[in-house]
């Protein structure tokens, strides 16, 4: 750690730029809090453009757009990951929020009655911090991928772009979710497929059909995921503990449309066998490239608050962390309801905290200081 630290100080730290800290942002702006938008990327919408190319958004623009600013797009078609990218960056611009790119929180502790966060040769102070980063995070592969042929073309979705990226021969796509059937899509148009994992369900009807375009989308997104599959009713808190453990269902990619391309379905990958993929039927797949759609663990090792469960998730009401008052969360599955991870469900959310950060915030003037600027 840095011996000497350029020293800020500022209502509230965002930590994150994505649409659910830009959201939170939004909010806290309307209600005169000062605030700062840390990220570590280089450039706002960084965290979609660097995802593979051929990715569009899996809910049509209608839905795309945060509070205040509608996604600029016809409402039912299905925006490009980059057009995603552009769209946070003018909304960033366009309400004028203080976002510092290219700035890495690498620790967040609690002095008194105020948080510190370290970053880089910075040290800032904060009566309160949103951790908006989610839980996507760090790429998540099995412990037995590293014993894979060195041969074999390893790619987490995380770091796929597209075909060039592969070897010649077979390719075995892990995890059936919707990264994983885009993917498998994408990759059986030149290569022999195989797509491995559990079902994960299907939205029961076309999103870009005519039902959809009838009503059928905003039942599922905007009533079913945001209102009734939430914490204010009592089939949203029963299911919510099992839905925290499972894949989305598939959007856009359906399991027909998988079998009308050819890509072969397969059981679960539970191992490696003389360097080539093991599955649970006993069977060993000779493929050149290895996809892994498995995932990605939630990064909260720099946070040093004892806020976390067993299983590394902070323990949290609806975002709100009552063990250490002024922390809290946003952008996390379930967090409230079904839709809370979803671009179209963080808005509710950021403004329920943002309204918080708001109560506990005597009088915002008091706070309202230059941030230091980043080296």
């Amino acid at each position: 750690m840095p011996d000497t630290f350029v020293n800020a100080r500022v209502d509230t730290v965002v930590v994150g730029g994505g649409q659910t800290g830009l959201s939170v942002g939004y909010h806290l702006s309307r209600l005169g809090v000062p605030f700062v938008i840390l990220d570590g990327s280089r450039r706002i919408g960084d965290s979609w453009r660097h995802r593979w190319d051929s990715l569009r958004l899996f809910t049509p623009a209608r839905y795309a757009g945060l509070d205040g600013m509608p996604f600029p797009a016809e409402p039912f078609s299905f925006p490009t990951k980059d057009a995603m990218a552009d769209y946070l960056e003018a909304y960033a611009r366009r309400f004028d929020l203080l976002v510092r790119s290219g700035v890495r929180v690498d620790r967040l502790s609690r002095f008194g009655d105020r948080f510190i966060v370290f970053a880089g040769n910075q040290r800032i102070e904060a009566r309160n911090v949103v951790v908006a980063m989610g839980k996507y995070q760090r790429p998540r592969r099995p412990a037995f991928a590293g014993e894979l042929r060195p041969t074999i073309v390893q790619l987490h979705s995380f770091e796929y772009r597209n075909l060039s990226q592969l070897h010649r021969g077979d390719v075995l796509v892990v995890g059936a979710g919707n990264s994983g059937a885009e993917i498998a899509m994408e990759t059986v148009a030149r290569h022999r497929t195989w797509l491995a994992g559990q079902e994960t369900g299907q939205v029961p009807f076309r999103v870009d059909g005519l039902a959809a375009r009838l009503g059928l989308s905003r039942l599922v997104l905007r009533v079913i995921f945001h209102r009734v599959l939430s914490m204010a009713t009592p089939i949203g808190r029963r299911l919510r503990p099992k839905m925290l453990h499972r894949a989305a269902p598939l959007i856009r990619t359906k399991p027909r449309h998988l079998a009308a391309a050819g890509v072969q379905r397969i059981p679960k990958v539970v191992g490696v066998r003389n360097g080539l993929p093991l599955l649970e039927d006993g069977r060993v797949l000779d493929v050149a490239n290895v996809v892994w759609c498995t995932g990605f663990d939630a990064a909260f090792s720099w946070i040093d608050l004892p806020v976390f469960g067993a299983d590394g998730m902070p323990r949290h009401e609806a975002g709100v962390v009552a063990s250490e008052p002024g922390l809290f969360f946003v952008g996390l599955p379930f967090l409230y309801a079904f839709s809370s991870e979803m671009i179209h469900g963080v808005g509710r959310d950021a403004a329920r905290i943002a309204g918080a950060i708001a109560a506990r915030t005597p009088t915002v003037e008091t706070e309202r200081r230059p941030l230091a600027a980043t080296a």
